[in-house]
Parts: structure tokens; sequence; C-alpha cells
């Protein structure tokens, strides 16, 4: 095989990672004899009918590229979709690779195909090179398949990271009123504060006991200095720290932490500690002291 078709095939691996239609080898100047050595021995190998792997082993994304490929125009969707934006809590790799295709394209073993009507130019773009529902029709399809505070972290990750805006985030429940659970994006958009991100089910528990007490809504993981606060009232200059389930205290860990509000007061901060006893056996009560503080701190003004 001469090195000009080597060099075709190896620039085409490396922008599709590892993956290559049958299409694209034989346009790439390698012939039905050339595939068929590859194949038996051992270079190259069959990952969907028409669809091969070109490289010694899998890359981190071949997985995905190779379900687009093999779908013939779909786009990755739904849970792929959410994870390849970097939205969803969990790393792992959803089990199926998921992909929205226009029409009935049959069965592909291991990919997980959703048949839509249509999948404008609108809600398709590329990321890593893969072909993947926009942001926007991500996050409508996620709101179908995953749970509420699961679909209000990955709509508070996309805006922290600057992946859609405020204002196009406020679009699509009308954008998309026909769709399936298009109401729970929705509310999460509604949330008081709206969408919030916490790193842990402490964090998590204490957001709910504020909302459910209807308490003035709080930032969560602000930093301020070379700290990050769990809860941020910043209008107030009121800050909640939460110590989980696993906490366990120290010298050393109490030390830091009376250092980090000397740091904070001086900053004119007023820090309530809060355990998980506290956020979980004692809500009532713990929602009462914290809105006493933030009255106090709205009086002092």
């Amino acid at each position: 095989m001469s090195r000009e078709i080597e060099t075709r095939i190896a620039a085409l691996a490396a922008r599709q990672h590892g993956a290559l239609t049958f299409r694209q080898l034989l346009e790439a100047g390698l012939s039905l004899a050339g595939i068929d050595r590859r194949l038996r021995s051992g270079r190259m190998s069959r990952l969907y009918r028409g669809v091969y792997l070109v490289v010694p082993y899998p890359l981190e994304h071949t997985a995905d590229m190779a379900a687009v490929l093999a779908s013939r125009g779909g786009a990755l969707s739904h849970l792929s979709g959410g994870w390849l934006w970097e939205v969803l809590r969990a790393p792992a790799r959803p089990p199926e690779v998921e992909v929205s295709v226009v029409g009935n394209r049959g069965r592909l073993p291991g990919i997980r195909i959703h048949r839509v009507s249509r999948l404008g130019d609108e809600e398709r773009t590329q990321r890593h090179g893969i072909p993947v529902t926009s942001i926007g029709r991500t996050l409508v399809d996620l709101a179908a398949v995953i749970g509420r505070r699961e679909l209000e972290a990955a709509v508070a990750r996309a805006l922290r990271d600057g992946l859609v805006t405020p204002e196009a985030l406020a679009r699509l429940p009308t954008q998309y009123r026909h769709y399936r659970r298009v109401a729970a994006l929705k509310a999460v958009l509604q949330l008081p504060g709206g969408p919030q991100l916490t790193r842990s089910a402490a964090e998590e528990t204490m957001l709910a006991l504020v909302r459910e007490a209807r308490l003035p809504a709080p930032e969560c993981n602000v930093s301020i200095g070379p700290y990050e606060l769990d809860l941020l009232w910043r209008r107030a200059k009121v800050a909640v720290e939460v110590d989980g389930f696993a906490y366990h205290g120290s010298r050393r860990r109490f030390e830091g932490d009376r250092r980090r509000d000397a740091v904070l007061a001086a900053r004119g901060l007023t820090v309530l500690r809060l355990s998980w006893r506290q956020i979980t056996e004692e809500r009532t009560a713990t929602a009462v002291q914290i809105g006493q503080v933030l009255l106090q701190a709205a009086a002092r003004g």
C-alpha cells in the first residue's frame, strides 16, 4: 500500500476518533482486497456494518463516532449527548450510545435509536468533531429521561460553562412546547434563583430546605477570594457552610475552618455553619435560624 493512502487514512482516523466508513476507505484509495487483508490481519476491525476501527484500540470517543457513522446522518443525543456536552454528573459513558435520526433506519446493535420527525440544522452541531444535537435540544431530550435534580444540575453546568445563554434557555419551553416532559425543563428554569449546581448530598439537601421554606434564593458554590462557599446570599452578605454526613472533625479541620471564617468575616460576610443532622433532622429549626440571620443582615442594611 502506498504511503499516500496510509497518510489519508491516518488523517481521517485522527479526525474521526479512529472510526471510518467503508466508503471513506475506498475514497482514500484502499481496495476491496486491501480492506479484506486488513481485517484478516487484525489491523482493522468491524464495528458496525460499513464502519471500521482503523487504529489498534478504541479511543475515548470511538464508540460515539462509530454509532453516528453507522446511523448514516444521525446525531448523538439524549444521555450520550449530555455526556459529550459534559453536563451530566456521572463521568461514566452511558451503557448504550444514543443517536437521534430522522425517519426509520432500522435497528443497530449497541445503539439506541431515537426516531424523530425533524432534526433541523439549528438543532445539530459538532463537538470534538462528532455530530451531536445542539445543547438546547440535548437539554430538552434529557428532560424526558432524567430526574428533576439531575436536569437542574445539567442546566446549571451548561450555563456555568457558557454552552447556552439564559435568553436561549428561556425560549426552549415555548420552542419545544409539544415535546415530552418539556414541562420538567420549564419548572427547572423557573426555580427561585435559577438552576443551581451542588457538589454533594449535603449541599443538595440544604438547597432543598431553603426552597421548601421559601427563603430568599441563594447562589451555590460561589468563589470568594481563595474560598468556595456552599451557599451565599450576596446582597445580605450571608454564607452557609454545610458539613456533610461523611464529615469527621479534627483539630486541623477545626482550626482551618476558624481561619476561613475569620478571613470571610473580614470581607464583611456572616458565615453560618450547619451539620448534616441540623439539615435533615431539625429542618424547621434550621430554616428559622437561616431566616433570622438573613433578617438581621437586612436590618443592618
